[in-house]
């Protein structure tokens, strides 16, 4: 029976992961027999519904849609988002408060910055009316909502061309009715309504209003692509990663678009922490660098989630996993700014033209550079089923290089470095820069290009050890592969003296978790256990914020904890508050795919490369060229300490294992650590070298 659909009588569906990319496409499923297959192609942006058939083909060969079951991660909610490409929306709010969405907070990125640029808008001020209604905040109506103020808005939204709408009004977390009812009375025109009440039912205005217009401006268009993904596929079960790390129905796609903008990496934190489980490691700095971006996120004793993500200063306030994303991946272009500095992303080369190398580019990238120094090669990219044109590199890094004033070889470093430089940046960005010092954690890389800069970042952070997982390449596909539904729920709930008041808090969170399993039901969860996680947003009188903490007898105590961690003191003498309840429902299945055990060396993938002896090349280093051991991943021996220089050839990724580094592999799954003084020795006391 298949675990998610709850369907009877029937065969079990082959769950495939597949993500979507700027530049590739990824693939990876575990067939009956347990092993995994894997894909990679290049993404094609007009359509990306093609290179999934086209993966799928290449994967799963003459397998029928109807015995698949889909998890896919999407980046084009994304993408319209940015390209300001989504849906004529109309927005409909309170009388009196239509500037809530240009006037923002007073926080500002850069204070005393004069030259600041707000970001593009989202919808222009025409598009928003004010309906005269009013509730105060504990739901009380103070100025009802009448038929002519419905039909009002149902005129004004015909006469724009709306292709959605989204509804915010004041207080409308303690009292949905005129939400409702506006839904109610635009019903019949057949435009998709977004309610605030429903997406986000919490207090603060700003952020419950742009989380809101956010998912009615992204619904239609990623509804849209998911129509036509099902229709291509036809009888396949696809279900939607979401930003929290699960999965999701597809059929609720256009209601929860939002919860799509970070469906990608999200897989790729939940399988880097599984992954950490596996191997000890409750301490893990991930990092996702594909040819477009490189996203990072830390898990300390688990995945961190935010609800401040904020997407070009958008303030998008569900929960998500905490993921800190730049521009700085395989297709980053290098270009020169106007004071003749060398500069590195954020724009990519995408998928189309792509890279010089990869035949239609004509600016240089940092996959190029890394072509130019020795560190990938030609005939072993994508398991030598994607050609390369290193020929046309090289006169294109020597016009570079002479613009700069450099060398083309110091030109091709100066690109690493600064690449390098930029995922610096973000690694500290989120362990330094919120408390946690780097050289208590491991470094998860992954994606196609974080092989080959792995070792750098961990020398440049003092990072003691670097796990490349088994399926690098397609990591965060293999994580929607294994991919739990998740479904967040939560309610704006406000009370004073909190901490005397379990009962009644208790009471409330059975209340909001009747309805999580209720909805939980509805999206097809009708086998498998359902984990109920709630957590409380609680503060000390007076405070401006909250912080978010499980919800048990103790909470008071987990409260005190948390707020010295963060803060360094607590109040035992001062009244908490709580704002919101909180519950997370986890379907998980029987048997999840992303901790199923790996084959000790990866060798039953039938898209290996071939086992051959490939011999030294030679490669750049930041001092000088040196001749390098070529190895392929399944020829390392699991007993061997590997020492470095050498390059380790995957199907999809490339690891550079630089002087001074030691190499191990655990169930496929290689382990990069630092060298110690002196210590040139594999396990069995012999000196180690390529296999």
């Amino acid at each position: 029976m298949s675990e998610l659909s709850g369907e009877t009588g029937k065969a079990e569906r082959l769950r495939v992961g597949i993500d979507t990319g700027g530049t590739f496409t990824d693939l990876a499923c575990l067939d009956k027999s347990g092993i995994w297959r894997r894909w990679k192609l290049p993404s094609t942006p007009n359509d990306p519904s093609r290179a999934i058939v086209e993966g799928l083909t290449a994967l799963l060969p003459g397998i029928d849609p109807d015995r698949l079951e889909i998890v896919h991660g999407t980046t084009v909610g994304t993408n319209a988002f940015l390209e300001r490409k989504g849906a004529r929306t109309a927005l409909i709010t309170t009388a009196g408060f239509e500037d809530i969405l240009f006037i923002g907070r007073q926080a500002r990125p850069r204070l005393y910055d004069f030259m600041v640029m707000r970001p593009a808008e989202i919808i222009p001020r025409q598009n928003i009316l004010g309906v005269r209604e009013r509730m105060d905040w504990k739901g009380n109506i103070l100025t009802p909502l009448t038929g002519e103020e419905i039909a009002r808005a149902k005129r004004f939204c015909q006469d724009m061309g709306a292709e959605s709408i989204a509804v915010c009004l004041l207080h409308a977390y303690a009292n949905p009715a005129h939400e409702r009812a506006l839904q109610e009375g635009l019903s019949d025109i057949g435009i998709p309504v977004s309610l605030s009440s429903q997406v986000l039912p919490e207090f603060r205005e700003y952020e419950r209003l742009s989380t809101t217009l956010v998912n009615a401006y992204l619904g239609p268009v990623v509804c849209r692509y998911v129509t036509r993904l099902e229709r291509t596929l036809p009888g396949a079960r696809i279900f939607i990663q979401q930003s929290n790390g699960g999965c999701m129905p597809s059929r609720e796609i256009g209601e929860k678009a939002v919860c799509t903008l970070l469906s990608g990496p999200a897989a790729g934190v939940q399988a880097a922490w599984s992954l950490g489980i596996r191997l000890g490691l409750k301490r893990l700095i991930t990092l996702d660098m594909g040819g477009t971006s490189t996203d990072v996120s830390l898990c300390a004793e688990g995945p961190v989630y935010t609800r401040d993500y904020r997407i070009e200063g958008y303030p998008v306030a569900i929960p998500m996993l905490d993921i800190h994303t730049v521009g700085a991946g395989g297709g980053s272009l290098a270009w020169v700014d106007q004071g003749g500095l060398l500069k590195v992303g954020p724009e990519s080369a995408g998928a189309d033209p792509g890279p010089v190398c990869y035949g239609k580019g004509e600016n240089l990238t940092v996959t190029d550079a890394n072509l130019f120094l020795g560190r990938l090669r030609p005939e072993h990219f994508l398991g030598g089923k994607m050609a390369l044109y290193p020929e046309r590199v090289w006169p294109r890094m020597a016009r570079l290089g002479e613009r700069i004033g450099l060398s083309p070889i110091d030109t091709a470093k100066g690109i690493i470095r600064l690449v390098n430089i930029n995922m610096v940046h973000a690694i500290r960005a989120v362990s330094l820069e919120r408390g946690h010092d780097p050289r208590d954690f491991s470094l998860v890389c992954f994606g196609g290009a974080a092989g080959l800069h792995a070792a750098d970042l961990a020398m440049e952070l003092e990072i003691p050890r670097v796990v490349i997982p088994s399926m690098a390449g397609v990591f965060s596909a293999q994580g929607m592969a294994g991919a739990d539904i998740i479904l967040d729920g939560s309610e704006a709930f406000l009370i004073k003296k909190a901490q005397d008041r379990y009962p009644l808090i208790a009471k409330a969170v059975d209340r909001l978790g009747r309805k999580i399993m209720h909805d939980a039901r509805t999206a097809g969860a009708n086998t498998g256990p359902i984990a109920m996680e709630p957590f409380l947003d609680a503060r000390y009188k007076g405070q401006s914020f909250e912080i978010t903490i499980p919800f048990s007898r103790h909470w008071t105590s987990d409260f005190a904890a948390a707020h010295s961690r963060l803060y360094g003191y607590h109040m035992p003498e001062t009244d908490i508050e709580i704002t919101a309840l909180r519950l997370r429902a986890r379907i998980k299945r029987k048997t999840s795919p992303a901790a199923a055990p790996l084959p000790a060396n990866d060798a039953h993938s039938r898209y290996d490369t071939p086992v051959t002896r490939a011999g030294k090349v030679l490669v750049e280093f930041g001092d000088g060229q040196l001749p390098v051991p070529l190895i392929y991943k399944r020829d390392i021996d699991g007993a061997a300490i590997l020492n470095g220089p050498m390059l380790v050839i995957d199907d999809f990724t490339t690891i550079l294992l630089p002087p001074g580094w030691t190499m191990t592999s655990v169930d496929g799954n290689l382990i990069l650590e630092p060298r110690s003084s002196g210590e040139d020795t594999n396990l069995k006391g012999k000196r180690s070298g390529p296999p």
